[in-house]
């Protein structure tokens, strides 16, 4: 449960003032400091580290007031990139949300335009990293904060738009960082039809058996290593009056990842409970979208299953039949996640969207290219590419384009099949997997994110924990700019 979000304009009073606890006081850049709340206290504090009002728009400066309040002042640059501007207003929060605070107060100064995206952007880091994500400690945790108090003014329109996505980052945050056992792919479904049933989405489900009937044989080749049957592509539905051609939003669900036959030694295995977060990406953005009644329809596909070691698992050199035909010769069983995309990416090409965007934890490559401050992704066009990119950019969630020409799919030729599932030399692995998923597309537009950032250590933009939800805000301003 997000925190309450309470708009005041202007400034607080004298009276109000000296009844809150936990300030943070926004301005610009350049901002007078006589023009600040408290600016006395905030003077003495930069006397004694022997700092500047300059300095605030580097990092903040926090302080307790003479009533005991604790106070801290930040100078976002306007200049800067929004993902700057997240970081700084991160780090500004910090201390007052270290204190575990019932409410903090957010004061933002300036011109009117200013005065606003400071104000959405604070209140949009304070709102996500509020919460407390699930763990299991006998000690309680601490209590989330229960209410932002914002002065400077937001219009309502921008207060659910900004609640929206931050529902959906931290949606997809609680879903990427809950044990494996507690959100195995049975369990995944139980809680997509509860989501399904309070947003109003449709929902279908194709569980095991009807895919193996339908010949999905890349995805069932990858869940038959399992002993419960309970993996499933599953089709969410948003529709939005007047809307007409949909957005499909595939994301890559496994749920555990062991890599199969060619098994992770212990230190790449730890963690992959969250090998899920390409579908908890594309269902955050389904709920962002939904909660702030976008006027664009939304498909989401979600290829829920584990990749276990077993005498059923599917094995290096078999040749399995993708479900629009294409035969695969499987190289590495731990190269799964372009396994059962193929044949999700195929079911919503099938629905004739006006545009395919995947989401996958899918290649080291991608990590070794770019860390874990970017996300890469690929496109089909320059229209497309440029697009995301300004979405990212407004998002304050940076991504990175990489090349998808023709000429590297003679990597992936194979004597024995229509294709190979990649390479043993893990070559330009990142590039290779995008080519391979792009057959499955039915030449549809598209653009497929290898989600480098969903795990940031120290936190990432407008993120604190380590898992970060990237993907979620972007997805939210591509779609809102659709």
């Amino acid at each position: 449960m997000l925190a309450k979000l309470l708009t005041h304009d202007g400034i607080p009073a004298a009276r109000d003032l000296a009844r809150l606890r936990h300030l943070l006081i926004v301005a610009p850049a350049g901002t007078p400091l006589e023009q600040l709340p408290l600016h006395q206290t905030l003077g003495q504090a930069l006397r004694r580290r022997r700092k500047k009002a300059a300095d605030l728009a580097k990092a903040p400066l926090a302080a307790e007031t003479a009533e005991g309040a604790l106070a801290v002042w930040v100078m976002p640059d306007p200049q800067h990139t929004v993902f700057t501007q997240h970081t700084l207003l991160r780090k500004a929060l910090t201390p007052l949300l270290a204190e575990a605070p019932e409410s903090v107060a957010i004061i933002v100064l300036g011109p009117a335009t200013a005065r606003r995206l400071l104000s959405e952007r604070a209140a949009y880091v304070a709102l996500i990293n509020a919460i407390r994500l699930p763990q299991r400690k006998k000690a309680p945790a601490a209590k989330p904060l229960q209410r932002i108090e914002l002065w400077g003014g937001a219009a309502p329109q921008a207060v659910t738009r900004l609640r929206a996505v931050a529902e959906g980052n931290v949606l997809c945050r609680t879903l990427t960082v809950t044990a494996p056992n507690e959100l195995t792919p049975g369990e995944y479904r139980r809680r997509l039809r509860v989501l399904a049933r309070e947003q109003g989405w449709a929902i279908e489900e194709f569980d095991f058996a009807r895919l193996k009937r339908m010949g999905a044989g890349a995805f069932c080749a990858v869940a038959q290593g399992s002993d419960e049957k309970d993996a499933a592509i599953v089709r969410l539905r948003y529709r939005a009056r007047g809307a007409k051609n949909a957005v499909a939003l595939v994301g890559k669900g496994i749920c555990f990842d062991t890599g199969g036959h060619n098994l992770k030694p212990a230190r790449y295995m730890q963690g992959m409970h969250e090998d899920m977060n390409g579908s908890a990406v594309a269902l955050g953005i389904l709920h962002a979208a939904t909660r702030a009644k976008l006027a664009v329809n939304v498909d989401c596909w979600l290829a829920l299953a584990q990749n276990h070691l077993s005498p059923r698992a599917y094995k290096q050199n078999d040749i399995v039949t993708a479900l629009d035909g294409t035969t695969i010769e499987v190289v590495h069983t731990d190269a799964e996640g372009r396994m059962v995309l193929a044949d999700t990416l195929t079911l919503a090409a099938r629905a004739k969207p006006s545009l395919i965007v995947d989401f996958a934890t899918l290649t080291g490559s991608m990590h070794v290219a770019v860390g874990t401050r970017y996300s890469g992704f690929f496109a089909t066009s320059e229209v497309l590419a440029q697009r995301a990119l300004k979405a990212g950019v407004a998002a304050g969630e940076r991504l990175c384009l990489f090349p998808m020409d023709e000429d590297y799919d003679s990597a992936l030729d194979s004597e024995v099949a229509d294709v190979k599932q990649c390479t043993l030399d893990g070559d330009a692995d990142h590039i290779l997997a995008a080519r391979l998923l792009q057959r499955f597309t039915a030449k549809t537009p598209w653009i497929h994110m290898d989600l480098s950032a969903h795990g940031c250590k120290g936190g990432l933009g407008a993120v604190a924990t380590d898992c970060t939800g990237f993907g979620v805000a972007w997805g939210f301003e591509f779609l809102r700019g659709n």
